[in-house]
């Protein structure tokens, strides 16, 4: 399926996020190998874009380059979603840590925003709302943290996760439970229970690895 992009938004990135997505999907094999001349005429952009994207994409160990010879897919080991959930743990738990000091309640309202559009996501069946809810809730806490560095750690791996988001979702047929399970978290979080909130968060988080874990599992 030919990839669009539009113009108003950084090509590179917009490529970059259609080629991981395919990546984390499981439709790109490992092994496989692109072009940048192939990857230029899908996506009808000059190759400037499309070496900005496969920098990215080889930042983030999905593919690796061998030039001249082209571009080749590493795709997702068992390994490497391990590292990406044990590294999104470690960063989360730091924002948690922080992002709770604030007791103040109109800082946490998009947090509260977040689990109603889940909520509503989960009555309508429509995944892909609930997933852009979802990461929009867990990067609240980021910006809450008040921690630049943190905070570039993040939006570092983000869209990395989002691809993610987007596969493990797709395992729950009902989605209200993971609504609930977001609005404990929030509860949990504005008690102020920094231990309850931890192993909360850390238990959410483990669900997620393990769905993902279950998806390469069924790709054989």
């Amino acid at each position: 399926m030919a990839g669009m992009v539009q113009r108003p938004v950084s090509l590179g990135t917009q490529v970059a996020d259609i080629l991981r997505q395919r990546i984390v999907r499981g439709e790109l094999k490992p092994g496989e190998r692109l072009t940048e001349e192939a990857l230029a005429e899908e996506f009808n952009v000059s190759r400037g874009p499309v070496r900005d994207a496969i920098t990215q994409l080889n930042f983030e160990k999905l593919v690796r380059v061998q030039r001249p010879r082209g571009v080749y897919i590493v795709g997702l080991t068992d390994d490497d979603v391990e590292q990406l959930y044990s590294l999104r743990s470690a960063l989360e738990q730091l924002a948690l840590r922080r992002a709770i000091r604030v007791k103040e309640d109109a800082p946490w309202h998009p947090s509260q925003d977040c689990v109603e559009r889940m909520r509503r996501a989960a009555d309508d069946r429509d995944p892909a709302e609930f997933a852009r809810a979802d990461l929009e809730f867990h990067a609240h806490l980021y910006d809450l943290a008040d921690h630049p560095r943190l905070q570039a750690a993040w939006q570092q791996y983000m869209p990395t996760f989002a691809a993610l988001l987007e596969v493990t979702i797709n395992h729950d047929e009902d989605l209200h439970e993971s609504a609930d399970d977001h609005r404990k978290l929030y509860e949990v979080i504005r008690s102020g229970d920094i231990a309850a909130a931890a192993r909360m968060l850390e238990e959410h988080l483990a669900g997620a690895e393990e769905r993902m874990s279950l998806e390469l599992a069924a790709r054989g």
